[in-house]
């Protein structure tokens, strides 16, 4: 049996005011729709969502355009499969060897342009 509460209903107003409040300073903390840190963090969102999209069409193209040779010359269930898989390996080996050259290229960009207040 768990022990006897001995609060009294001016200690759970207060205790529920002082939870009220803690809430409404977080969210007045927030930073607003506008601030530009918000925008940036939202359109690196869309990027991703946009890249994770696109790679699920390659990936489903890829695997249409897999059936469909398969279904030409005339392949088993397995081997179609084995096609299958390497395709799509091949095809996600030559996308991450494209961001990797596009990431040195913006790094390279980076390290080569001037930083500070008394750069133009």
């Amino acid at each position: 049996m768990s022990a006897f509460d001995y609060r009294n209903f001016d200690d759970r107003r207060q205790h529920s005011q002082s939870a009220k409040a803690a809430l409404l300073a977080k969210f007045k903390a927030r930073p607003p729709a506008d601030d530009p840190e918000v925008i940036a963090k939202a359109k690196a969102r869309a990027e991703i969502a946009q890249a994770r999209e696109e790679r699920a069409r390659e990936r489903e193209a890829a695997r249409i355009a897999a059936e469909l040779m398969a279904a030409e010359l005339g392949w088993d269930d397995a081997r179609l499969e084995d096609e299958v898989d390497h395709y799509l390996r091949r095809v996600e080996a030559e996308r991450q060897s494209q961001e990797k050259a596009t990431d040195q290229e913006a790094d390279e960009a980076r390290v080569q342009a001037p930083e500070g207040p008394w750069a133009s």
